[in-house]
């Protein structure tokens, strides 16, 4: 039985015995009746103990009172911006997250120094198993991995603490996503590139190998594309002829050569006549225009007066620091080493 049991039982008791005692009183029942009365209050409890205990049975039944739970004591730590590894060298991820923990019951006296630490120390440990196997293009992707990874209290490694994580962000460098985000940009354009290249590779193996073959297959390929127009297609059999060798490097067959359009070597050869040929005009020289000046003053071949002026013109012009001209007049009027003035009449010696 219970305490609240036994609390309820002895105070019927209790309110029987007093009950039965203002009646008796009221009725003034003898003194045989108040011996009765009292032996039914004391006995009435004890045999309903029994009565209990018969029915539960030899073996006692344990019960635990319900009570109210002693509220954890939780604490939180706040990091960022920690370089966690991923897939790709030197590609790590930035992550940043709440840690949060409490202490669970200790075996033995070990205490931990540090809580926030090791907490921390746990977290960073679960975060780097997932990172370790996820590409950096995916941050936003494997930031929400953590989230749902980290949401659960799990023990730490040495069975002190239970953590979590919470309000967990993953983020690159800046210079990591752009570079990300060229080596996209050129997968794509390669991509791309690639396919362009199969395509045209194919069309050159189609006409090639196929409509090129020979002209009988350009010409069923001509008619396919100009099934309405018959004479389109025999007025360019020459054409289709001639690109068929072309395409495999070959003469054209003498049967087709009727079909070819008259070349630039059968046209009858148009005489005409030859235009003059624009001679070469040199620019006179400071040279030549003195030669006409002397021609002008009468000065002809052969009169050393030519000589003379030249040489005289020549050592103005140096001063001048016009020395290539003053030596074209010297090597093309040749004047003498030295010269003087020549007098009207000789003079007489005494």
């Amino acid at each position: 039985m219970t305490t609240g049991c036994k609390t309820t039982t002895v105070f019927l008791t209790v309110l029987c015995a007093l009950l039965l005692t203002i009646l008796g009183l009221v009725q003034v029942w003898p003194t045989w009746a108040w011996a009765t009365l009292a032996v039914l209050v004391v006995g009435a409890p004890a045999a309903a103990l029994r009565i209990a205990a018969a029915r539960r049975g030899s073996v006692p039944v344990g019960f635990e009172e319900q009570r109210t739970a002693v509220p954890i004591e939780r604490t939180e730590h706040r990091i960022r911006h920690v370089p966690l590894p991923s897939q790709w060298a030197d590609y790590d991820f930035l992550f940043s997250a709440t840690v949060r923990w409490y202490p669970l019951e200790a075996n033995g006296y070990d205490p931990v120094a540090n809580p926030a630490g090791l907490a921390v120390e746990t977290v960073l440990d679960h975060a780097r198993a997932l990172t370790e196997q996820r590409e950096p293009g995916r941050a936003s992707l494997v930031q929400h991995e953590l989230s749902g990874a980290l949401s659960r209290m799990s023990p730490d490694h040495t069975g002190h603490l239970q953590v979590m994580a919470e309000n967990v962000t993953l983020t690159l460098r800046e210079h990591d996503q752009a570079r990300l985000d060229k080596l996209a940009e050129v997968r794509k354009d390669k991509a791309v590139w690639e396919h362009q290249r199969k395509y045209e590779q194919s069309k050159r193996e189609y006409l090639g190998e196929d409509v090129l073959k020979d002209t009988g297959s350009a010409v069923v390929w001509w008619l396919a594309k100009n099934d309405d127009h018959l004479e389109k297609t025999v007025g360019d059999l020459g054409l289709l002829a001639q690109l068929t060798s072309a395409a495999n490097d070959t003469d054209v067959p003498d049967r087709l050569r009727d079909f070819l359009p008259q070349s630039q070597s059968d046209r009858p050869y148009l005489e005409t006549a030859d235009a003059p040929s624009a001679s070469f005009t040199r620019e006179p020289t400071a040279a030549d225009h003195f030669e006409a000046f002397l021609s002008g003053m009468g000065f002809t071949d052969g009169d050393d007066r030519r000589g003379m002026l030249a040489k005289q013109i020549a050592d103005i012009i140096k001063t001048q620091e016009r020395h290539e001209t003053a030596e074209e007049l010297l090597r093309r009027f040749d004047p003498p080493a030295s010269y003087g003035p020549v007098d009207d009449a000789p003079s007489d010696t005494p």
